[in-house]
């Protein structure tokens, strides 16, 4: 046993297992603590070295809009975090593209890029992944 592993013992070969993780969020970024609780527990699968995709539909797309003005809500604005993403390997960020369209937003309108995919397409998306979890 190690401190540095929490007191287990591990050995060379027991690396743990990847599970492809799919966080969905669907909820407008502010107001509620959804959103920013969506975006520390991928950071923290990241950490895990897990599979993780991210996927924006309904009021979740608002999550990504660029230029949001938060101080009259009274809440800092962590949008510019998800530019941060690809740097702890979270590369898959998707987009529904009915949400998106509903609410008048373009791929210009997002801080970061991402994959647009149709709600047949999230679908398959989603059934291919080992958990997933909605926020």
């Amino acid at each position: 046993m190690t401190e540095s592993t929490g007191g287990i013992d591990m050995d060379e070969d027991s690396s743990g297992t990847v599970k492809k993780f799919a966080f969905v969020n669907r909820k407008a970024p502010y107001g509620t603590i959804y959103a920013l609780e969506s975006l520390e527990v991928v950071l923290i699968s990241a950490a895990f070295d897990q599979d993780v995709s991210l996927v924006f539909a309904d009021d979740g797309v608002y999550e990504l809009k660029k230029g949001q003005a938060t101080k009259a809500v009274g809440m800092k604005n962590f949008s510019p975090t998800y530019r941060a993403l690809e740097g702890y390997d979270i590369e898959k960020l998707f987009v529904e593209k009915e949400s998106m369209e509903a609410r008048g937003l373009t791929v210009d309108d997002l801080v970061v890029p991402v994959e647009v995919l149709t709600s047949e397409e999230m679908a398959t998306l989603l059934d291919e992944q080992d958990v997933v979890l909605s926020f």
